[in-house]
């Protein structure tokens, strides 16, 4: 080990507690950020160069090192995104937060390399105002990250050259990988499209253009088309209104038969004044003043089963759906029907 090499080593000890708060202050404001922006990850996480590490880096070439501070990776910081779309939205947060250095930055992603996968971060090296020390912040997605750690291990743990024939399997793994990572956000953007056509659909009320399913439905449930009738049947006991989820109705209007929104818009129409009736026997002569906001949906979907010829056990069947499979939701079941019976809903 030469003089300079020792006297960087040295530089590098007295700056530990330095370079450790700096860690500290870059993940707390990457996470602050990306709460801030509404960015989920996978993972925030850094670390401070062992001295090891930084005798073997500078081993190889300690020579274009003047001082410490020439060194940008002795502060590394990582955020793993779940898509690769999401790497830029980061980066473009990443500028505006930390001062780049551009001219040592690199978007390995450009490079192209048939072997690269694993490899294709974004390597931003930044600087906090104020601060002597540069750091290194990586981003990269979470099978990119999977696949260098993997291919580390393959490749390095064993020290020995790996033979071509391996090399292009990996490579092959690589590409594959790569086609997923692409196909993910790809398959987001896709979806993201048609929720939103989807809303543009149930705002306009072309219901019948609408297939239901559980995205289909909680777009629609976010037109709170059950309000009116709850209100109606809140007043008989001048009731407050306690809102739960309705998204458990899903599985009763397909069970019911609905393909689509319109149809269960218009089950809805067909049995609203029936489910009110049942409502109101069900109420006059209780005290109740807090009531769920399925009491709507809820009346609706018996009244149509009784319509249907579902009987008690369809009700048995509608309460196991909505409530969870026990024992006494076949006595609730015997208990609606007979209040179905007295107002000759059946």
């Amino acid at each position: 080990m030469d003089l300079h090499t020792e006297m960087l080593l040295d530089e590098y000890q007295a700056a530990l507690p330095e370079l450790e708060r700096l860690l500290e202050k870059v993940l707390s404001k990457l996470r602050e950020a990306l709460e801030r922006n509404e960015m989920l990850v996978t993972a925030v996480e850094g670390r401070v160069k062992t001295r090891s590490s930084l005798e073997g880096k500078l081993a190889l070439k300690g020579a274009k090192y003047t001082t410490l501070s020439d060194i940008t990776d002795l502060v590394g910081a990582r955020i793993v995104t779940f898509y690769t779309d999401d790497v830029d939205r980061i980066a473009s947060m990443v500028e505006q937060l930390f001062e780049v250095d551009w001219d040592n930055s690199v978007d390995k992603r450009m490079l192209h390399q048939l072997d690269s996968f694993g490899y294709n971060s974004l390597h931003y090296i930044c600087r906090l105002p104020g601060h002597q020390f540069r750091f290194e912040l990586q981003l990269r997605t979470t099978l990119q990250h999977a696949w260098a750690s993997i291919n580390h291990d393959i490749g390095y743990k064993t020290g020995v050259e790996i033979p071509r024939n391996y090399l292009r399997r990996i490579n092959r793994l690589a590409g594959i990988l790569e086609m997923a990572d692409d196909e993910f956000s790809r398959i987001r953007t896709e979806i993201t499209d048609y929720r939103r056509r989807v809303q543009s659909l149930v705002k306009d009320g072309k219901l019948d253009d609408v297939q239901l399913d559980g995205d289909t439905f909680s777009s629609y449930l976010q037109a709170r088309p059950f309000d009116a009738l709850n209100k109606r049947i809140a007043a008989i006991n001048q009731a407050e209104i306690e809102e739960v989820p309705l998204n458990r109705y899903l599985r009763v209007f397909k069970a019911l038969g609905c393909n689509t929104l319109g149809d269960v818009s218009r089950m809805a129409h067909q049995y609203e004044n029936d489910a009110y009736r049942l409502a109101r026997h069900q109420l006059g002569n209780t005290d109740l003043d807090i009531l769920s906001s399925a009491v709507g949906v809820q009346n609706i979907c018996i009244v149509c089963i009784l319509a249907t010829g579902g009987g008690k056990l369809g009700l048995v069947r509608l309460f196991d759906a909505v409530n969870g499979h026990n024992s006494q939701n076949e006595s609730i079941a015997e208990l609606t029907y007979e209040q179905a019976k007295n107002i000759q809903l059946i």
